[in-house]
């Protein structure tokens, strides 16, 4: 049983010329009083019998498998009357708050043996399982004053995948592989080990790339003498590359309004588009002191899918991340050489520490590249000074940025790449770090 804001009208309205003659009726007054109190009651009692019972009310839901953070999806509830009384009253949705769901109460007034459809739009702030699993109905009696209320169980989920607002970014990174592939008309190429085609030499070309004996077989000009001919080479194709993305301590950390996990699964999402144009093998690992996801041996036109469908549900956890078994991972996904992208943070020696003690296991067969997110809000207190307080933070800064650049120098004396960028440039720093591997042939 619920009660509308219609009762406490009603008293007040009782109660004003009662209080107002009970100066001078006294007993008459609250004698008075009582009895109105007592309609009133009697009212919503009536009331209350006579509101039609919600429980008999059948309710459908229509939701999408899945949707893009941020982007709106439509969520659609199908309420049906199969009584033959008239059900007015109010409907609400159970969503939780991160799933965005606008609105989550209508005014219900359904006839019966009619069906209708109430539809709200979903637009998720967090990724993974959004979940609703209840409907409240409450039905109103034909004066308004009391209502029947029933809460029925009515679940229903929606899968919120990645962004992948870095796809902006792969027009730009596939005409750079168009030229290293020599598609174009610049005929750019890459100093790969499979061999293309020859060419005649032309100005700036490396002159280690002149093939003699086949400038010895080429026929001379009369007028321009000796030909030479060059070698072009194809980037290799077929290659490995294994991302690891590190879902432990660090990766809850927000940068930009951003989790940093969520900054690596886009770096991932468009390092995995760009290699697989290039004819590349994209596995996945997402670790901490387990494995939270895996993608290994997808096809090239299912890889993508896959791998937002692994990362939706993954958060954090927050816990140190054991890199000693990661080589023993990437071992069970390639016994090849392979490019091996680390995706986590070299902010702090003491995380940074199992890191740099497993690089040498890695970067003796693979290549490495180490991809860490940087915070622009931490090199903008480095240029704040006007008073104490702000030359401390400065001081904080620097030493937190001097932190990772010796982090990072020590990276590479084992012999891994370091990209560092923030939240919006990492995926096409990474990117081009591929390309430029790509091109030197080093993959």
């Amino acid at each position: 049983m619920v009660i509308t804001g219609r009762v406490p009208i009603l008293v007040l309205v009782g109660i004003v010329p009662v209080v107002a003659l009970g100066s001078f009726g006294g007993a008459w007054a609250v004698g008075t009083l009582a009895v109105w109190v007592a309609l009133v009651a009697l009212l919503v009692l009536l009331d209350l019998v006579a509101a039609p019972s919600p429980r008999g009310v059948r309710i459908e839901r229509e939701l999408p498998a899945a949707v893009r953070l941020g982007e709106p999806a439509p969520a659609t509830l199908l309420v049906a009357n199969p009584g033959g009384r008239r059900l007015r009253g109010v409907l609400r949705d159970a969503w939780q708050p991160s799933a965005g769901a606008t609105p989550t109460r209508w005014p219900l007034d359904l006839p019966g043996g009619e069906r209708r459809a109430f539809r709200a739009t979903l637009v998720p702030v967090r990724r993974g399982e959004r979940r609703t699993e209840q409907v409240t109905l409450r039905s109103l009696g034909p004066l308004g004053l009391a209502a029947r209320q029933v809460t029925l169980r009515v679940p229903g989920a929606i899968r919120v995948l990645p962004p992948f607002n870095s796809r902006r970014h792969l027009p730009s990174r596939l005409a750079r592989l168009r030229e290293l592939d020599g598609r174009t008309l610049l005929q750019v190429r890459g100093q790969g080990t499979e061999f293309d085609s020859l060419r005649e030499y032309v100005r700036g070309d490396d002159v280690r790339s002149i093939d003699w004996r086949a400038t010895a077989r080429n026929p001379a000009l009369p007028d321009a003498g000796q030909r030479l001919m060059v070698r072009t080479w194809r980037p290799e194709r077929d290659r490995r590359v294994v991302v690891v993305v590190d879902s432990g301590r660090t990766a809850a950390g927000r940068i930009a309004d951003e989790p940093r996990l969520d900054t690596a699964f886009e770096s991932t999402l468009l390092l995995t588009a760009l290699a697989t144009r290039a004819g590349d093998r994209v596995d996945l690992l997402v670790w901490d002191r387990r494995v939270r996801a895996r993608v290994h041996a997808a096809a090239p036109a299912d890889v993508l899918h896959r791998m937002v469908d692994a990362m939706a549900p993954i958060d954090p956890e927050l816990l140190e991340t054991d890199w000693s078994g990661v080589p023993a991972q990437v071992r069970a996904l390639t016994s090849q050489r392979a490019l091996v992208v680390l995706l986590t943070s070299l902010e702090g020696a003491g995380s940074a520490r199992s890191l740099l003690g497993m690089l040498p296991q890695l970067t003796t067969r693979h290549v490495v590249v180490i991809a860490s997110v940087t915070d622009p809000a931490v090199v903008g207190m480095t240029g704040e000074r006007r008073d104490l307080d702000e030359t401390y933070l400065a001081a904080a800064a620097e030493r937190t940025l001097l932190d990772t650049q010796r982090i990072a120098a020590a990276a590479t004396r084992l012999g891994a790449q370091v990209v560092t960028a923030p939240p919006a440039d990492l995926p096409p720093a990474l990117a081009d770090r591929y390309l430029s591997l790509k091109a030197a042939g080093r993959l």
